[in-house]
């Protein structure tokens, strides 16, 4: 192969944090006239390149205006790559139920984990944004989900993970349920602590914690 992988994914990931959306795109098209997997392109170049953005955002060098054209950045490349998104196909789709908890309205983080958990086979219910802890368990109910997955970018809302947790052992159906959590305040340790089933600190992780979860390929 004539391109260097790596160096294009160091690009794109550079493009989004830069907020140069129409490089993002230019970048993007040259993945796929070279032949390199869109997968590989979307998690180690523009989801990369967004969760730097994230960190910044986190150490208050950028704010929601930069995070926003990043997330511009990102969408226009996701654009180009989406349609070369190379589908599993699993026998049964097991069912994720997806959303960001109540208080935050962030969710480039959350639509990215769920393009990718698609593009590996599962079926997503996407509740957006704002989500109360009980609306997660309710929806998890009625879809028979095998696993409900919850994302914040905020310290001050992460105490709703812990609630979505303590509403499915109060309901006896803790066991039916695997959770996970996510974000930029996020970790393993905080995730233990509440009870949850994994914690994912980027869109790649959280697939392969999923399928790990779910006992998938």
């Amino acid at each position: 192969m004539s391109v260097n992988k790596e160096e294009l994914f160091a690009k794109l990931s550079d493009a989004v944090l830069e907020m140069e959306e129409e490089l993002a795109v230019t970048l993007s098209k040259e993945v796929i006239e070279n032949g390199v997997d869109a997968f590989e392109a979307i998690d180690q170049g523009l989801a990369h390149g967004m969760y730097r953005a994230g960190k910044l955002f986190e150490e208050e060098e950028y704010f929601v205006p930069e995070l926003l054209m990043c997330s511009d950045a990102m969408n226009a490349g996701l654009d180009v790559l989406k349609p070369h998104l190379k589908v599993e196909e699993q026998a049964e789709k097991l069912k994720v139920v997806i959303g960001v908890v109540e208080g935050d309205t962030h969710d480039i983080g959350k639509n990215l984990v769920k393009l990718m958990l698609e593009t590996s086979g599962f079926e997503l219910i996407d509740l957006g944004r704002d989500v109360t802890p009980q609306a997660f368990v309710d929806k998890a109910k009625e879809e028979a989900a095998a696993m409900i997955a919850i994302g914040t970018l905020m310290t001050t809302t992460m105490d709703g993970m812990g609630e979505v947790i303590k509403i499915l052992k109060s309901e006896n159906i803790r066991d039916q349920f695997k959770v996970i959590v996510g974000g930029a305040p996020i970790s393993q340790s905080f995730a233990d602590k509440i009870g949850a089933d994994g914690y994912a600190s980027n869109a790649a992780q959280a697939v392969k914690l999923s399928k790990d979860l779910l006992s998938v390929g």
